[in-house]
């Protein structure tokens, strides 16, 4: 008998990625192994030298297709099987096993908003919907807009052995969330962008109330005006982290130390000056601030960390289209570094 694999990786899309994906037959017993791709139709390759190569990272059930179909997420290599430039996964990989020894995990909050042609799902054919307020865990056909599609795709992450461990309603009508943790680096970012790709996929097969496909953004002001963001909050600890709550505090100020938010903000999604503007729970994008509760930091300390003196911080940050292996490398890059000198 023989199977499916899908293969799933990153373009070299600017300034954000794509996804992209290809289905190969194997045979029954053979595993997934390095494969190729024409890089000059992805912004991977010039057309002389197209050749990229696709090197397997994980391998889950295809919770689509199911039986024993696979989905493999790979990374981008050059044909001499070192990284391809657009390949951010090495470079945390890289640190990750730099700072190994303090046993770094990561929880990342993905906000996506659902769209039917260009509007929200659910939003009238004119005007807006009532204000934000109601929307966000809410109940009722009147509030909650694309529950089937998020829990098909709930189902799915679970399917597959993707580390998923939530998921609700946010803010604005139509927009939703998933959490994806706490896993260490580089697969945290292996597992985001798998459970993006299904989110997408399984968006497909739906139809909304206009009879029009389902899609869903990432982008991280999906609406202007007096509406939330959407972004992808990322909690850290260290070993340190989750044994003292005075290691969580000099892991915030090591995120604000001289040079740093800049450094990190450049790196935390296109766009993010229209989404940490100082309202709807954000510090804005060119101030530093941490604070035990405060949603409108920069970073949070959840109250129960100070409680219980040990757990971790919440990067508020990092947009919806973020990178979550850049994101990751920076945090274990900075925090990681301070907390060893």
């Amino acid at each position: 008998m023989a199977y499916i694999a899908e293969y799933i990786w990153t373009d070299g899309t600017e300034p954000t990625a794509k996804l992209r994906s290809k289905a190969q037959v194997l045979a029954d017993g053979k595993e997934p192994g390095i494969w190729g791709f024409d890089g000059s139709s992805t912004n991977q390759a010039t057309g002389d030298q197209s050749d990229v190569v696709l090197s397997p990272v994980l391998v889950t059930p295809d919770p689509i297709r199911g039986g024993d179909n696979k989905l493999v997420m790979c990374e981008t290599l050059l044909t001499d099987l070192t990284p391809h430039p657009s390949n951010t996964r090495a470079k945390c990989a890289a640190s990750a096993e730099q700072y190994d020894d303090l046993d770094t995990w990561f929880g990342l909050e993905q906000e996506y908003t659902f769209f039917e042609g260009n509007a929200p799902l659910g939003w009238p054919d004119n005007g807006f919907p009532a204000p934000q307020g109601g929307y966000y865990c809410g109940v009722g056909s009147d509030e909650i807009f694309g529950r089937k599609v998020v829990n098909a795709h709930l189902q799915a992450c679970i399917d597959a052995g993707i580390h998923i461990s939530g998921i609700n309603a946010e803010v604005m009508p139509g927009q939703w969330e998933f959490q994806i943790g706490p896993v260490a680096a580089p697969l945290v970012g292996d597992e985001m962008w798998l459970a993006r790709w299904l989110l997408y996929r399984i968006a497909e097969d739906f139809l909304g109330p206009k009879g029009t496909p389902i899609s869903a953004t990432l982008d991280p002001k999906p609406v202007a005006g007096d509406w939330n963001g959407a972004g992808c909050h990322t909690n850290f600890s260290t070993t340190e982290m989750r044994e003292s709550f005075e290691a969580c505090e000099d892991a915030a100020k090591a995120l604000g130390a001289e040079g740093k938010p800049a450094l990190h903000i450049a790196d935390y999604g296109d766009g993010v000056e229209q989404r940490l503007t100082g309202a709807h729970e954000t510090q804005r994008f060119d101030q530093f601030s941490y604070g035990v509760s405060d949603r409108g930091a920069s970073i949070r300390i959840p109250w129960q960390v100070e409680k219980a003196g040990k757990g971790y911080i919440e990067d508020r940050r990092p947009n919806a289209n973020c990178d979550p292996y850049v994101v990751t490398q920076l945090i274990i890059d900075t925090v990681c570094s301070a907390a060893k000198s």
